[in-house]
């Protein structure tokens, strides 16, 4: 089983997104059964909240279904639990480092280092408006990390 986390610094847009992304695309490949996908904020100020409402409208007109989900905090403990712990920007990296006390199985990454944009960071809608932008972003990531799972099993 491959299990993957996935951050952002609210849990409340990106990654959820990501979450709902790659909940999607391994359903549709026939794997749902070896993966545990689930997503995590670096910050308390969300804790508890639903998905972004831009998330869930972006995720509506793409026809992904949304992962039922309310915000929580990544925690040292996710760093033992699972195989990636992945990041959408340089705070959600250096943050998560933070959380689990250093990276010694370099487990955390960002989401586009599955891409052919190694190292860049996905903007924060949040912040941007711009959920187009972060879908596109996303879908080259998690589509980058689902051939690298094939790899692996």
């Amino acid at each position: 089983m491959i299990k993957i986390l996935f951050v952002c610094h609210g849990n409340i847009c990106r990654s959820t997104m990501a979450e709902s992304i790659m909940t999607d695309y391994v359903r549709r490949a026939g794997l749902a059964d070896q993966f545990e996908i689930a997503s995590a904020a670096t910050s308390t100020e969300e804790i508890g909240n639903g998905v972004h409402y831009g998330t869930q409208e972006k995720l509506r007109r793409e026809g992904i279904p949304l992962v039922e989900h309310r915000a929580v905090q990544m925690t040292r403990a996710d760093y033992d639990h699972y195989d990636y712990l992945i990041g959408m920007d340089s705070a959600n990296i250096r943050n998560m480092g933070r959380i689990a006390g250093g990276d010694p199985q370099h487990k955390i990454c960002r989401l586009l280092d599955f891409s052919d944009r190694m190292g860049m960071d996905i903007a924060d809608p949040w912040y941007t408006g711009d959920f187009d932008e972060t879908y596109r972003d996303i879908v080259e990531g998690c589509t980058g990390l689902l051939k690298v799972c094939r790899e692996r099993l």
